[in-house]
């Protein structure tokens, strides 16, 4: 009887080699949780125990959300994460609506699908550049105004190509049907392409989102007026460049410290994104690679 030789790689791994791979996991997870140890734990940090850790508090002594109410109370931090939320909520849903849109006309096959498709996909050599941008905001009358941190960027043709290719492979046959029985395009997509699209639309869904709340540079570019700061631009200014985030107070002496502040504005910009990748955790593998794949 001949004996069935598995490759290396298909084979039980030895103890040691799970012994490392174990030890490699667990300096990993360190090195990444660590960081995020300091935030939170600066973040509920009373000013006695930032003083004696020298700033920044690895496990606190005393636990009080002092810095929290300070932000939250009102002010620069409250405005900006209502900023946020518009910009991202109503960014995401526009981007899903062209996005969506262009990519299920370009998935059809039809005289004018490829000559289309080339021109968008040319874009991804051809950038319009900085300062054309600008003007062009400046041009539409969108400086100063929070718009500007949606339209310029509410299209993206990789996320475009992704869905695409998945739209592309779902069966023609279902779309042949649904024209039989008299559906047109508006129907067939939202009853059938769009329900059996739900992996790649959620997993582009998270990138829009997440490209919306962590974006700065726009609302850098575009915005002057405070009031209309996005959280990232707070986040960015009075953290990064150490500026006060509750100025003009009357007793500087019994606002929570400096530190405490700064980490609790960090927490409050990472919270939301760790919360939403675990929801569409088990859509990300299937939705990207399907529709990167096909077509």
């Amino acid at each position: 009887m001949s004996t069935i030789v598995r490759p290396v790689w298909a084979g039980k791994p030895k103890p040691v080699v799970l012994a490392l791979k174990a030890l490699a996991i667990v300096m990993i997870l360190a090195v990444i949780l660590f960081p995020f140890l300091i935030v939170v734990s600066t973040s509920v940090s009373t000013a006695e125990d930032v003083t004696a850790a020298g700033g920044y508090v690895v496990w606190p002594k005393s636990f009080t959300l002092d810095a929290y109410q300070q932000i939250l109370a009102g002010g620069v931090v409250t405005r900006a994460i209502l900023v946020t939320l518009f910009v991202t909520v109503v960014g995401t849903l526009i981007s899903l609506v062209c996005t969506v849109s262009a990519a299920w006309a370009l998935s059809r096959r039809s005289f004018f699908q490829r000559p289309v498709l080339m021109i968008v996909l040319a874009t991804f050599l051809f950038t319009p550049g900085l300062i054309p941008l600008y003007l062009m905001v400046k041009q539409l009358g969108l400086l100063d105004n929070v718009w500007a941190l949606i339209l310029p960027g509410a299209f993206s043709v990789f996320n475009m190509v992704v869905v695409r290719g998945f739209m592309m492979g779902i069966p023609q046959e279902l779309i042949d049907s649904a024209k039989i029985d008299g559906a047109g395009e508006f129907r067939i997509l939202g009853m059938i392409v769009l329900p059996l699209s739900r992996a790649v639309i959620a997993v582009v869904a998270l990138f829009y989102a997440v490209g919306y709340w962590n974006a700065f540079f726009n609302a850098l570019l575009y915005i002057n007026d405070t009031s209309k700061w996005t959280l990232q631009l707070v986040l960015r200014t009075y953290v990064l460049q150490g500026s006060s985030l509750v100025g003009g107070a009357s007793d500087a002496s019994v606002l929570p410290p400096a530190e405490s502040l700064q980490m609790a504005v960090v927490l409050i910009a990472i919270v939301p994104i760790l919360i939403a990748y675990p929801l569409v955790q088990r859509h990300l593998t299937k939705g990207v690679l399907t529709g990167a794949v096909k077509g």
